[in-house]
């Protein structure tokens, strides 16, 4: 019988390891770096952290339900507690052994009776080796953060040009007039990084933020509404009163009026940044109209000069070995079942291609993605009658996953949910296969 294959030991990947190994499926790991972590792990090749990341949602509201962080564990732990805290959770559940270490998949592609996987193996004192085995499917779970979205601008500039991927220390911007293009979580988290160092910083935006503390009334924000959540018009409108209690309107520091209500894009979890603004230390600009060797000329016609750039415009969704019509890419991302189920275009049922970590919602946390694992494993556990009734959904109007928020349209924002609406769906469907497993011994 073929075993399944999972690519990529990040949350998501142990995730996926740990549900499919509880219930007894067979399965082969696959993993670019000498370790587990994914980008959590500095050290990854494909990580894009730097040395001050931390969580943006606090620990409680991240973490594995199963594997609580230890006592004593910061409220927002930064990325070497973060990377212990996967390694301990692989050990403590027995899942390294299943991973092969330093292999990257190189393809992913469609044989008769099933999925042929190819891997480059490098590391140790070895030559590189490469090698393919064919899976019954594969789940993809090499994360959404690697890519970097490199937009063009008009011009040419004559200084360095950097995308937040590649930054690890602000001692890069020492002495130097810095613009950073993009205000997202990490463009700011660089901005503050950058004050301390910098000849100058500006920051340019086409937006505007809302902007949420990381404590209120002395708890950590993301815990104080953890009971049955509100229509999506009244949390909007309660939540944009408290915020400009707690933080102030952030186009008093420069920043446009959102064009958008809250939540419909993603929070800036840094109120850092609006201190550095009120003091002085960096400045908001518009967007980019060109560049012009050193200087950059902005859209209302104001212009300066700069040494450096950091392109803080975040990533795209990138399974590089895989034919995009395998997950039935469409615009600016792949369209799955609950963001995990692909099928072939015209043809019924799914087609073994699976996906762990393609889903953003603020709150989700690790326990999110450890329930879409969950579901994924009891699935391919399930008898064929069990298996086709649930593929029979996706064959009907697909489940609301919005919560009733209108999401911008933008790439970022492609695979967006609501964090109350997908979890509840995805649980679910856990309790029909089930109760569905609970009478089917019942009768035997």
């Amino acid at each position: 019988m073929l075993k399944y294959a999972i690519v990529g030991a990040g949350p998501s990947g142990l995730a996926g390891a740990r549900n499919l190994s509880k219930l007894g499926i067979d399965f082969d790991g696959f993993e670019s770096a000498g370790e587990a972590g994914g980008l959590w792990n500095i050290d990854n090749p494909r990580s894009t952290m730097y040395d001050s990341a931390h969580l943006i949602s606090s620990k409680t509201t991240t973490e594995f339900t199963e594997f609580p962080m230890a006592e004593g564990t910061p409220d927002y732990p930064g990325h070497k507690v973060l990377c212990k805290y996967f390694t301990e959770f692989a050990h403590t559940f027995d899942l390294l052994k299943y991973f092969r270490f330093n292999t990257e998949v190189t393809s992913v592609e469609r044989v008769n009776d099933g999925w042929k996987v190819s891997w480059k193996s490098s590391g140790g004192a070895g030559a590189a080796t490469t090698g393919s085995a064919v899976y019954a499917g594969v789940v993809l779970a090499n994360g959404t953060l690697a890519a970097p979205s490199i937009p063009a601008f008009p011009g040419t500039f004559d200084g360095e040009i950097l995308h937040s991927s590649q930054y690890k220390s602000p001692e890069i911007f020492r002495g130097k007039r810095v613009l950073i293009i993009g205000a997202g979580n990490s463009g700011c988290d660089i901005a503050v990084d950058a004050v301390h160092h910098a000849h100058s910083i500006d920051m340019s935006v086409r937006r505007g933020y809302y902007f949420v503390p990381r404590y209120m009334l002395g708890k950590p924000t993301d815990t104080l509404n953890q009971g049955r959540p509100l229509p999506a018009r009244i949390k909007q409108a309660v939540d944009s009163r408290l915020l400009k209690l707690f933080t102030g309107d952030p186009v008093r520091f420069g920043f446009p009026q959102p064009d958008y209500r809250i939540y419909e894009s993603h929070p800036i979890v840094n109120t850092l940044v609006l201190q550095h603004l009120g003091q002085g230390d960096l400045q908001i600009r518009p967007d980019i109209d060109r560049f012009e060797g050193h200087t950059v000329h902005f859209s209302d016609g104001t212009s300066d000069d700069y040494d450096l750039i950091m392109l803080a415009t975040g990533y795209v969704l990138d399974y590089p070995f895989i034919d995009h019509r395998h997950l039935n890419w469409t615009g600016m991302a792949p369209t799955l079942f609950l963001n995990m189920f692909g099928a072939d275009a015209g043809s019924s049922g799914f087609n073994g291609i699976y996906v762990l970590g393609m889903v953003e919602a603020s709150g989700l946390g690790w326990q999110g993605r450890y329930e879409q694992a969950e579901l994924l494993a009891r699935y391919l556990a399930a008898d064929k009658h069990a298996q086709h009734d649930f593929e029979s959904q996706a064959e009907k109007p697909w489940p609301d996953l919005t919560g009733g928020y209108r999401y911008l349209a933008l790439e970022r924002m492609s695979f967006y949910v609501n964090k109350d609406a997908y979890r509840r769906e995805v649980k679910k469907n856990i309790r029909k296969f089930r109760l569905r497993k609970q009478r089917t011994k019942e009768y035997e």
